[in-house]
Formats: structure tokens, C-alpha cells, sequence
């Protein structure tokens, strides 16, 4: 396995029982041992028993098996597992409210169309603009639009799912 840097994303997945307190002794887990949470997006699996967690966190690779050892042995914790290096599908969704006077709108719609994004509200000054992509599509997107003024931003967090038959 290539050598990982000190502070590197990894892309996690928990298969978890869907019950009250189960977010709480996951984060828990992570906070001991000084891993820091970039994102954390919960939702109910096909399934209602069973949710699927998707946390991207930082920190060294030594201490991520730690983690993964200790979030394994929860109760309510089917299987978690690091998918940094693997091939899967991944995508994050992005609202961005950016400053829109009228002589500016035909230049943000053409970068909006560009990365596939829609318009989800429109103002005399503003636009909200929603897109879907990879996290660098995503940070791509932010920076061509940066010169015309965000306003404000709200990123879903990372969703992620092994291609394939092989099971998240």
C-alpha cells in the first residue's frame, strides 16, 4: 500500500442499525482519538432498519485503522469500512447564492450550464444556483464564481457507493 500523508482525506462508510444515539457514539469514536470530521451525511438505507453513514475525515492513516477497529466493534455498527483508493461513485450537492447584478447574469448562467448546475431561484441581484458533481467539480465550480461575489454557500457532504456488484 502506497504511504499515505499525515493528513489525508479518507472517505468512510458505516452500514448502521437506524436507532436512536447511534451518530453520537460513531462521532464519539472519532473525537477520542483527535480525528477531525470534514463531513458527515446519514440516511436511511433501502432498507428501514439499517442507515448508511458517508464521514470524510482527516488524519493519519495508523490512526483511521484504530478507528475502524473500534467503530467494527460497536453494537450498532454493521461494517465500517475506508474507501480512500478504491474506484467509486461519489458525488456531493452544492447550493450557491452569488451576487447577480443584470449585466453579470448571461456570464454566471453560461458558468452554471457549463458544470451542469441549475438555477433554483433567481432575484434582481442574486441567483441561487444548485449542482451536483465531485467535491473538485464542486470546488472548481466555486472558484469561477468567486469574482462575482458569494453571497453564501451549503454543501451536502460526500455520498459515495462501491461500482459494481461489490456492497458499499
Amino acid at each position: 500500500m502506497e504511504k499515505m500523508e499525515k493528513n489525508e482525506s479518507h472517505a468512510i462508510s458505516l452500514l448502521v442499525s437506524n436507532k436512536p444515539g447511534v451518530l453520537i457514539r460513531v462521532a464519539l469514536v472519532f473525537g477520542r482519538r483527535g480525528y477531525n470530521i470534514d463531513s458527515l451525511v446519514v440516511s436511511p438505507t433501502h432498507d428501514p432498519r439499517f442507515s448508511r453513514m458517508t464521514i470524510v475525515a482527516s488524519g493519519d492513516l495508523p490512526t483511521l485503522w484504530q478507528i475502524i477497529k473500534q467503530l467494527n466493534k460497536l453494537v450498532d455498527v454493521i461494517h465500517a469500512h475506508d474507501h480512500t483508493g478504491e474506484i467509486v461513485v461519489e458525488r456531493e450537492l452544492a447550493l450557491i447564492k452569488v451576487k447577480c447584478p443584470a449585466d453579470q447574469r448571461t456570464e454566471i448562467l453560461q458558468i452554471t450550464e457549463h458544470f451542469k448546475g441549475d438555477t433554483v431561484d433567481l432575484t434582481e441581484d442574486t441567483i441561487m444556483i444548485q449542482v451536483t458533481g465531485s467535491s473538485e467539480m464542486l470546488d472548481s465550480m466555486m472558484v469561477m464564481l468567486e469574482k462575482f461575489s458569494i453571497i453564501e454557500t451549503v454543501r451536502s457532504g460526500k455520498l459515495i457507493m462501491a461500482r459494481g456488484h461489490e456492497s458499499t
